[in-house]
């Protein structure tokens, strides 16, 4: 009789699977490639999600020039604020690049002590001056800034901080945190409507679970000795130790970082959206806001940071017919 063979069960998906070292990810813009002097990045809060009725514009559909029904996100947007200016220089060592100088802002946020100690004397002219005889010299220029949760709905003090990108070559990136600095970043000057966008965030934290909930195997029968839910075999005959990420085992599952690409910006709006009653454990949101296709990844009030797509389509312009505003409390 031939031997049989079986694959292994059960995805492994991603490996290693644990806890986020902070409640929001890095904004790494290094494979974005852009010749716009903007920035590369912004941020907001997950409010929550509705649908909305667009015009069906894809060639060759079924309901080509018909109304359909989308599911969006809604990402609440309050202003990002330029606190700081990172400057980079080579590396003599190796092909990287080495921090030069930090420009805070003469004028700071006060709840921004709330995260960090603010430097009392910034002394950001005389820095400013330095960095403008050797521009030539420099490698890298990338704006510090904070979010103000203040003006979300989210109900919090403390923002958060964090460093983004620009576009375009080194001079116009530095006179355009020249100009930036101490001053304020909208979502209108970073995203456009009909634009591809990725987004990042840390999902949803589920603690401590078995391996049938944190990787999908099989039950065993009711005849197996022991215990059901869980492996059968944790490694091959002879092995002293378990290899890692081959063998499905318990321990945490969620609150990891997760990228999900091309998610395209169906609406920038200013003047706040909100369903009758609120919404479900969300505060009112009142400015901007952001209309994102489909699901990101985060539970509500966690922060989604929005980045240039990597691999972008061409924008679409998408008309909106309606956007459902119904009750989310169940009447």
């Amino acid at each position: 009789m031939s031997k049989q063979n079986k694959p292994v069960a059960g995805s492994r998906a991603y490996w290693p699977k644990k806890r986020a070292k902070r409640m929001h990810p890095k904004a790494k813009t290094r494979s974005v490639k852009s010749e716009e002097n903007i920035p590369l990045v912004f941020a907001g809060y997950k409010a929550g999600m509705t649908r909305i009725a667009v015009l069906d514009q894809k060639k060759g559909s079924r309901t080509e020039g018909q109304e359909i029904v989308k599911a969006v996100t809604v990402v609440d947007c309050p202003s990002l604020r330029v606190c700081a200016i990172n400057v980079y220089g080579k590396n003599d060592i190796n092909e990287g690049i080495r921090m030069i100088s930090t420009i805070w802002a003469e004028k700071l946020d006060k709840n921004l002590e709330r995260k960090l100690k603010v430097p009392k004397n910034t002394d950001s002219k005389t820095k400013i001056q330095k960095i403008d005889g050797q521009v030539e010299k420099l490698s890298d220029v990338r704006l510090v800034v904070h979010t103000q949760p203040r003006e979300s709905g989210i109900g919090k003090k403390r923002p958060e901080v964090f460093e983004i990108g620009m576009g375009g070559d080194v001079q116009k990136k530095w006179e355009y945190a020249k100009q930036k600095l101490g001053d304020e970043i909208r979502a209108s000057e970073v995203l456009k409507d009909g634009e591809w966008i990725d987004a990042s965030a840390v999902d949803k934290g589920k603690g401590f679970q078995g391996p049938v909930k944190r990787f999908g195997i099989i039950i065993r029968s009711r005849k197996n000795k022991g215990k059901r839910r869980h492996t059968g075999v944790i490694g091959a005959r002879g092995v002293a130790r378990v290899l890692p990420g081959k063998i499905a085992m318990a321990g945490q599952l969620g609150f990891q970082t997760r990228t999900e690409f091309n998610k395209m910006v169906i609406k920038i709006g200013s003047d706040g959206i909100n369903p009758k009653g609120g919404w479900l454990n969300y505060g009112p949101v009142k400015g901007d806001y952001l209309l994102i296709s489909g699901s990101v990844p985060g539970p509500k009030k966690r922060l989604i940071i929005l980045r240039k797509g990597l691999r972008a389509k061409k924008p679409e312009q998408i008309e909106i017919k309606n956007v459902f505003l119904d009750s989310q409390q169940g009447v």
